[in-house]
């Protein structure tokens, strides 16, 4: 057998192998494996490129390395998921680095972090200051993971004590001029409304690249022809929303206030509004 020929079959053969391998291998980003992953990786990677070059003359050698490897990372993991003390032995643990606003000096020599490592990694964080942190962590796959105290914390309706509705997921109807039937089915939509839509859009279906509808039941598109002027969305969306605001308002004025008369006011008017925004909901959504 000519030695090219020899070379493409152990490759294929190689690509083959080390794709059913790496099947069996957890599904992490590669910034997330631990070291021993990692080098894992690059061990398997080299034993394939040797067995696909006949640097390996035994190739079925070769495979039985690779799976060796595989072998003893799987069963790593699966002894990382019964026992606590073993997966800190083997994955490491995290290892805080900034409590109650102070730098853990003791554990930054442990880890070889510098001061300026330690800063960098605040600001990837949006904490530019180490004293608005109140707990600083660095996980065993190098991420620093910061929490800031709460007075720095963004404000969130949480906070404020208001309720808001789940968002839905939008759902994608339209994939490269192609009707998705069964998205259209989760929202209780069929090809007619979509046609519809389309038709006051002035868009045809063959022309559009991706087609989604959101929570408020607006269908927005992106055609294959970007110079195309979309209408803007329509109105019945817009004063959805602007109602949705006026009754998160009028909580917000109720939370603002001490007088438990105004409070009550406010909430009233708030759940009227409630009630109206439900009767509205299936009129202003379609």
């Amino acid at each position: 057998m000519p030695q090219w020929i020899e070379i493409m079959l152990r490759t294929l053969a190689a690509i083959i192998a080390l794709f059913l391998l790496t099947k069996l291998l957890s599904k992490k980003q590669l910034g997330k494996l631990s070291y021993f992953e990692y080098i894992t990786g690059i061990a398997i990677g080299g034993i394939a490129a040797a067995v696909s070059t006949g640097i390996w003359p035994n190739w079925y050698l070769g495979f039985i390395s690779m799976s060796i490897w595989v072998g003893v990372v799987v069963g790593l993991d699966y002894l990382s998921l019964k026992s606590k003390l073993a997966g800190d032995f083997i994955k490491g643990k995290g290892l805080v680095l900034i409590k109650d606003g102070k730098v853990l000096e003791d554990n930054l020599t442990k880890t070889r972090y510098t001061a300026d490592n330690l800063l960098g990694g605040l600001r990837s964080k949006n904490a530019f200051e180490f004293a608005d942190v109140e707990f600083a962590v660095l996980e065993p796959d190098g991420e620093l993971n910061v929490l800031l105290r709460r007075e720095n914390q963004p404000l969130t309706s949480k906070n404020l004590g208001i309720k808001i509705a789940n968002e839905q997921e939008p759902q994608t109807v339209i994939i490269d001029g192609k009707i998705m039937d069964e998205p259209l089915a989760t929202l209780g939509l069929n090809r007619g409304w979509l046609s519809a839509e389309l038709e006051k859009i002035g868009a045809a279906i063959e022309n559009v690249f991706i087609g989604q509808v959101d929570a408020s039941g607006q269908l927005k598109i992106d055609c294959f022809d970007d110079k195309l002027q979309l209408p803007v969305p329509q109105k019945k969306a817009q004063l959805l929303a602007t109602i949705k605001k006026c009754e998160a308002d009028l909580e917000m004025f109720g939370l603002s206030s001490k007088d438990k008369s105004i409070i009550k006011m406010y909430e009233n008017c708030a759940e009227e509004l409630q009630k109206v925004i439900s009767a509205l909901k299936p009129i202003l959504t379609r």
